[in-house]
């Protein structure tokens, strides 16, 4: 037998070969969910019991006769109907007909196994949000279980196995030496863990690791879905666009008309708040902030002329008596009590916190919000042309907003998810004015040349749409 020298370059790619594998080769529903995130969760509702502008998703492997034909489906929905004739498809297509699925043929077996896996999780509450999509506490995150240990696990024992194999090669070349008749020193452990192979692989290794972070790090700058800060004012949408009912545009009544959706100024609040000065959640703690900022006193019903030059003790003492005279109405007592002197001192700093910061010296004058949704600057976006034109409802991009106590961003507003939004959405011909100038395509619509038209059709993905 002509033993061969065993090189140890060799071993460590195939021992890199089985840590990538084993890396991402996983299923899993961590993978699942960004898969989902990306791809499904415009048009599938998050809680994947609940039907929204596609099917519920819990359960679907079910409702498939092969797990095959699923995965073919979800890679091409047009080629199941149109083509293959797939009895399940064709239902699909004359229930949701004429909104089509896009095509993900991008996607691995792995990532819609992951995906499923994720998808049922959620489903029957073993992962992530309970069943219902029940509102987390505001400012809580949902506590997600990592799997850093356990890869840190892998690591460890696919090192172990490396440097067991590393011995088992350096007995063998002391083998292979003395058949053919050489006489070689066996290497240490250490001596075969410095060599130059194994001190390339690790610079190699590096290289790609520092290359996929920098890579990784460069593709989510600016990004932050989930996004959810403490505003100044203690602003409940789900209290003024759930519960009452308040159109979106009322208070950002700039998505309409402009680039802009803007954040509505302090007089759009007092609107309704000349009338409404007692919250029903946190009482006069938040309202006012914005009497405050405004200059209006809530005891006179009157704005205060020059309210910016009035002295802070002035100012602490007008709204101090606001607090308590109303905190005197809801007890029913003829003067403070100690309960009642903390509540007004608490909320007069209150209002010093929120409205001032080391450049805003005085409680008077606007109000600092945080802003959450923000593009980078070389991305052109203009709100009119989406809800005027396009007719895209504020919940396509912002979540369910009417149910967020504390607002949050609820999409990742990366260029692949504005991409997909454009391949899928379909234009709205017949109800739009905006569009009559498109008579090639109403020709086609007309004739049944084209079921339909989507963004992607009228130049939604030119690049100079959105960069110019």
């Amino acid at each position: 037998m002509i033993y061969k020298h065993l090189n140890i370059n060799k071993l460590l790619i195939l021992v890199l070969v089985m840590f990538s594998f084993s890396i991402y080769g996983q299923v899993s529903p961590e993978a699942g969910k960004t898969v989902f995130k990306n791809y499904c969760a415009s048009c599938h509702n998050k809680n994947m019991v609940s039907d929204m502008t596609g099917p519920a998703l819990a359960g679907v492997e079910d409702r498939w006769d092969t797990e095959e034909n699923l995965y073919a489906w979800i890679r091409n929905s047009q080629a199941m109907i149109f083509e293959t004739g797939h009895p399940r498809a064709i239902e699909l297509w004359n229930e949701y007909k004429p909104s089509a699925m896009t095509a993900f043929p991008q996607l691995t077996d792995d990532d819609i196994a992951s995906t499923l896996l994720y998808i049922n999780g959620v489903a029957d509450g073993s992962f992530g949000a309970p069943v219902g999509g029940a509102a987390q506490v505001s400012g809580a995150p949902v506590e997600e279980k990592s799997n850093f240990w356990l890869y840190a696990l892998l690591l460890g024992i696919l090192a172990m196995l490396a440097a067991l194999l590393t011995k088992i090669i350096s007995n063998l070349d002391v083998l292979a030496s003395a058949k053919e008749g050489k006489e070689i020193q066996q290497k240490t452990l250490m001596q075969s863990l410095t060599s130059k192979g194994v001190v390339g692989f690790l610079i190699f290794g590096l290289v790609v690791f520092a290359g996929y972070t920098t890579v990784t790090n460069a593709t989510n700058l600016g990004r932050q879905q989930g996004y959810q800060p403490d505003q100044p004012i203690k602003f409940s949408h789900e209290t003024h666009a759930g519960i009452n009912k308040i159109d979106c545009q009322y208070c950002h009544d700039g998505a309409r008309r402009s680039k802009h959706s803007v954040i509505p100024a302090a007089n759009t609040c007092m609107n309704c708040h000349k009338a409404i000065k007692v919250g029903s959640e946190y009482g006069t703690a938040e309202l006012t902030k914005i009497y405050a900022s405004v200059g209006y006193n809530p005891s006179t019903d009157k704005y205060m002329e020059n309210y910016e030059d009035i002295p802070t003790e002035e100012y602490k003492e007008i709204y101090s008596k606001w607090i308590e005279d109303q905190y005197l109405v809801e007890t029913g007592l003829a003067e403070l009590d100690n309960e009642g002197e903390n509540i007004v001192k608490s909320q007069w700093d209150g209002i010093v916190t929120s409205l001032t910061n080391e450049q805003k010296k005085t409680v008077q004058g606007p109000i600092e919000w945080i802003r959450i949704h923000n593009l980078p600057d070389h991305v052109y976006f203009n709100h009119a042309q989406h809800v005027t034109v396009g007719g895209v409802e504020c919940q396509d991009c912002h979540g369910a907003i009417e149910e967020m106590e504390v607002v949050k961003q609820h999409s990742p507003l990366s260029m692949g998810w504005c991409i997909n939004c454009h391949r899928k959405t379909e234009v709205k011909f017949k109800e739009n004015e905006y569009y009559e100038s498109y008579s090639q395509f109403h020709e086609d619509l007309q004739s049944g040349a084209k079921e339909k038209v989507t963004v992607a059709d009228i130049g939604g993905l030119e690049c100079q749409k959105c960069h110019y």
